[in-house]
């Protein structure tokens, strides 16, 4: 039988990619296409977040027992739960839990004031070498005294993070670990993820034959998903970033979608096979 094909993606056409397949264990790249292209990633780097939050718990820095504060000042609307929550407060494990499931907009912005956005994008510098960061909280508006945008990243960079992740070299494994079982609660499998017909709700274990941690971003003109999904002592990191004008038509968010889900075909068919 051959092997699978990867989705045909070009430069021409509306739409700019940044594609990288990496297995976890030997480190091979399957797959790319423009994979050190800096793109807008949207909340996919919320992961440096919880990267810095699990390593500095782990190194006793931070009890993820501590509760913190609603962010009065920074609500923000769009995705997460703390918003239609009556609870004041939550402990930073709890905050974590919110931005890795449902990308928690609230909790996010919560979790950089306690971390701070100078300690994040430092923890990003030291892990990946191609300039993926986050660059600031999450806004409903941005001025011209705001960075452009949430965060960008590369492909590049994202599966070799998630690689670290995957083999326990991410800080130290029980960084990694922590990371990977935040991940693992993430609802969002729209985009490449779809393809593995997962319950979206429930799927921190294997089923129908593979396990999935994943974490996406969605913004206007701007689709991300980076992931690790692994079948028995196969495993393949995936990282996959969209970005074109938006002018609020379906046909090329549809494209895109379609583009995002063939790859995650072409993942699940090599690690299930």
């Amino acid at each position: 039988m051959p092997d699978p094909l990867p989705p045909a993606v070009t430069d021409e056409g509306p739409v700019r990619w940044s594609i990288s397949v990496r297995d976890t264990i030997s480190g091979e790249v399957i797959h790319e296409h423009a994979p050190d292209r800096l793109l807008s990633t949207a909340s996919v780097a919320k992961v440096l977040a919880l990267v810095d939050l699990a390593a500095r718990s782990v190194a006793g820095e931070i009890d993820l027992r501590e509760v913190i504060e609603r962010p009065a000042g920074r609500a923000v609307a769009d995705s997460g739960l703390w918003q239609h929550l009556t609870v004041e407060s939550l402990t930073l494990s709890d905050v974590a839990v919110l931005v890795a499931a449902t990308s928690d907009n609230w909790a996010t912005n919560a979790l950089i004031d306690r971390l701070t956005i100078e300690a994040v994008q430092g923890r990003a510098a030291r892990l990946v070498p191609g300039g993926s960061t986050l660059h600031d909280y999450v806004r409903d508006e941005r001025t011209g005294d705001d960075p452009t945008t949430l965060s960008h990243g590369c492909a590049d960079d994202w599966t070799l993070l998630l690689t670290d992740l995957a083999r326990g070299s991410c800080v130290d494994e029980a960084t990694a670990q922590q990371v990977r079982t935040w991940l693992s609660l993430n609802t969002d499998l729209s985009m490449v993820a779809s393809a593995l017909h997962l319950d979206p709700l429930a799927h921190t274990g294997a089923d129908l034959g593979v396990r999935l941690w994943n974490k996406t971003g969605t913004d206007v003109g701007v689709r991300a998903d980076v992931g690790v999904v692994s079948s028995g002592s196969r495993s393949l990191s995936y990282a996959c970033v969209a970005n074109w004008a938006d002018d609020g038509t379906r046909a090329t968010r549809r494209q895109v979608l379609d583009t995002m889900r063939a790859l995650g075909e072409f993942v699940r068919a090599h690690v299930s096979g």
